[in-house]
């Protein structure tokens, strides 16, 4: 160890990332919302689920939201931090109807809550909602001797969520 220092490192927190976009509130548009995402979040372990919790965000806005009226737009938003990605959706406003979904399936609002560390929805009808979405890294691992495994990806954030889909019976409908 060189004189004068103590062998400890101080980690230095960097300055987040931050990207956004404005679209066009067109059901096509969420594809081109995931795809600034994933160029936006390359790398990043939570992007997947990022993606997903920003593409349900954006569905719910051009679904339900004044966004959806001729011209409107929605903001996808997004921060990269040392320990936490962040992701928003910006829309035009409107009344706020949340119902629950006699289906039993996870719905959007639902998916982003079983993926994300926290997430809500600011705003109000006159000046427009943000839904937003936090979703924490992992702790860096350390590096891995040589030769030992390094284990096996998760489970798609698809299949940690809903159990398989089986397309309904005749009955059913």
């Amino acid at each position: 160890m060189a004189t004068g220092t103590t062998g400890r490192t101080t980690a230095v927190a960097t300055q987040p990332r931050k990207h956004e976009q404005v679209l066009p509130a067109r059901p096509d548009q969420v594809r081109v919302a995931r795809a600034f995402l994933a160029a936006t979040l390359a790398g990043c372990p939570a992007a997947d689920d990022a993606i997903l919790c920003a593409s349900e965000l954006a569905s719910n806005s051009i679904l339900h939201s004044d966004s959806k009226k001729p011209g409107g737009t929605f903001t996808i938003y997004a921060e990269m931090h040392d320990d936490y990605v962040w992701v928003e959706v910006r829309d035009d406003g409107g009344p706020w109807n949340h119902h629950a979904h006699a289906d039993g399936r996870p719905h959007g609002l639902d998916i982003v809550r079983a993926l994300a560390t926290d997430s809500g929805i600011d705003g109000d009808s006159a000046t427009g909602w943000v839904a937003w979405a936090r979703l924490d890294l992992p702790p860096a691992a350390p590096p891995h001797p040589a030769g030992q495994r390094k284990g096996t990806a998760p489970a798609s954030a698809a299949r940690r969520i809903a159990p398989h889909h089986q397309p309904p019976t005749p009955a059913e409908h």
